[in-house]
């Protein structure tokens, strides 16, 4: 076989190839930033998520009065989460409030959690 189609099989053969790859990495590209789109997406709803637990959470022992260790304990969890997703300090003011609240309910009253 002459050596000018071995060498023109091989240029084709080399052209194939590199078409092939830009085509695959054209795709894995849109995947990833698909994939990166996705997970901002879920990373501000599920902070949205927390920040909504944080005033409910403040709105209901505000209300009674007073918070317990453990919904402190989950304030303060739900809290730092928060931050690690980038929160701001708009609950800053509400988890300083939060815990301002006194852990056991005011004398008298019954402990109902």
């Amino acid at each position: 076989m002459p050596d000018w189609i071995i060498k023109y099989w091989i240029e084709w053969l080399f052209g194939v190839v590199v078409t092939i790859l830009g085509i695959l990495i054209r795709k894995i590209n849109r995947r990833v930033k698909e994939t990166a789109k996705k997970n901002d997406a879920i990373e501000m709803g599920v902070q949205a998520l927390l920040r909504s637990q944080m005033i409910a959470d403040y709105n209901h022992y505000a209300d009674k009065g007073y918070a317990p260790i453990y919904a402190r304990e989950n304030f303060q969890n739900c809290y730092d989460r928060y931050h690690d997703l980038g929160g701001n300090g708009v609950m800053t003011d509400i988890k300083n409030k939060f815990f301002a609240l006194p852990t056991q309910p005011p004398k008298g009253e019954k402990h109902d959690d």
